[in-house]
């Protein structure tokens, strides 16, 4: 019977597509779930809440190399290209390895003697208090490297790695990691509770359970005495608070921006460089605040990436104040287009229409402006007139300043 229910309704709506005059109500079209509904692949990496740890699965108890850690996985992986060269043993070696935590949380630790390791290896390593638990994703030579690059000095490297973790160590891990999103649930709710102007993002345990992080923004400082006191007597354990910024909370969400592709924040940016309007005004974009924020609230960090090269363009470029001078009137500046080298001018007492005119037929008429000759008309130089558009809805300061980094 539902089955025969099912044909009868594909049929009438197939019919009212063919002809859609025959609809009197619409409410049969709301009743219809058009949700597509999840792959296995989307259902198995939203369960697997050791993704952000770089695994594409659980880790088994029982094996102390993790064969599910992958780089495809990983924020910030880096490529070990030194091990795939044919170069002696003693020289690979170095003291130190770089061990992964979630997210992007690496850090430096040192390598006890005769401890053996290798990528993928799970650890437990010296932390405050007790220890913490990581996945080991560098070593030798690659790391002496990875340090110079961030600056750190070995002499600066105090923290130890204690043992390669047992199978108890990586049940009650995987216990505490699955616990994470609850946590971060419930301490919202509580933060609601007390009226804080403020929202926790992201939670990261430490391995043995005994602390964690709880990763918040907020537009303003915060007194958040009371919240740690009732999370710590609620879950037991040690609280750290830190403070990240809006960019930094899309960066650990994730996301697909307007471009179609993963958000840069979440996949190969780390450094948040400060965006400006300057910038989108340089590119001749239109200041429209719901085209030019991101999914942070806030300028997308692509308008920095090509603003060096709009600026060394421009210097061959006239002034904006720069007029031409016709025997027909004066010609302003509307607009130009960089890489296609050509300048948009009207004249001063008929806005309506723009010319657009080469770089180099402009160049030619502010010299023969400054040797005190005027060309009759603007027409003459222009490769294309046409009618100014309305660029639509003109937004204030203070809409462009909420869009802007502080």
């Amino acid at each position: 019977m539902e089955k025969e229910e099912e044909k009868e309704k594909k049929k009438q709506f197939k019919e009212i597509d063919k002809d859609p005059t025959q609809i009197e109500n619409l409410d049969q079209y709301l009743d219809m779930d058009i949700r597509a509904g999840m792959s296995p692949e989307a259902e198995k990496i939203s369960q697997n809440p050791f993704l952000t740890r770089g695994m594409s699965d659980l880790p088994d108890k029982n094996e102390v190399n993790c064969s599910n850690y992958q780089q495809s996985c990983c924020k910030l992986s880096s490529y070990d290209w030194i091990s795939q060269m044919d170069i002696s043993i003693e020289y690979l070696e170095f003291p130190i390895a770089e061990v992964r935590f979630k997210n992007n949380h690496k850090d430096f630790y040192l390598i006890p003697e005769g401890l053996v390791l290798k990528v993928g290896d799970i650890v437990a390593v010296e932390s405050s208090p007790g220890h913490d638990i990581g996945i080991v994703s560098m070593l030798g030579l690659s790391v002496k490297n990875q340090m110079k690059h961030k600056r750190a000095k070995i002499e600066d490297i105090t923290k130890k790695i204690y043992r390669t973790a047992k199978a108890s160590d990586i049940e009650k891990w995987v216990e505490i990691v699955k616990k994470e999103q609850k946590t971060m649930l419930d301490s919202r709710y509580i933060a609601w509770d007390l009226n804080l102007k403020m929202k926790v993002n992201d939670v990261e345990y430490q391995g043995d359970g005994t602390k964690a992080i709880f990763y918040y923004s907020a537009e303003d400082r915060v007194d958040f005495r009371e919240l740690i006191k009732i999370l710590a007597e609620q879950f037991k354990i040690r609280i750290e608070m830190r403070q990240i910024g809006v960019r930094q909370e899309a960066g650990r969400l994730g996301g697909i921006g307007t471009c179609g592709r993963e958000l840069c924040c979440s996949s190969w940016l780390t450094n948040f460089q400060s965006v400006s309007t300057s910038a989108a005004r340089t590119q001749q974009l239109s200041l429209n605040p719901q085209k030019l924020a991101g999914q942070c609230g806030k300028l997308k960090c692509c308008l920095n990436f090509e603003q060096s090269t709009y600026v060394e363009l421009m210097k061959d470029f006239p002034q904006p104040n720069v007029h031409l001078k016709t025997k027909q009137g004066k010609g302003f500046f509307n607009k130009l287009d960089i890489f296609k080298r050509i300048v948009w001018y009207s004249y001063a007492n008929d806005s309506s229409t723009i010319f657009a005119i080469p770089l180099d037929k402009v160049k030619e008429i502010i010299e023969m402006n400054n040797n005190g000759k005027y060309p009759e008309t603007l027409e003459e130089f222009a490769i294309v007139n046409q009618k100014k558009v309305d660029e639509g809805i003109s937004y204030s300061l203070d809409e462009l300043k909420n869009i802007e980094d502080k």
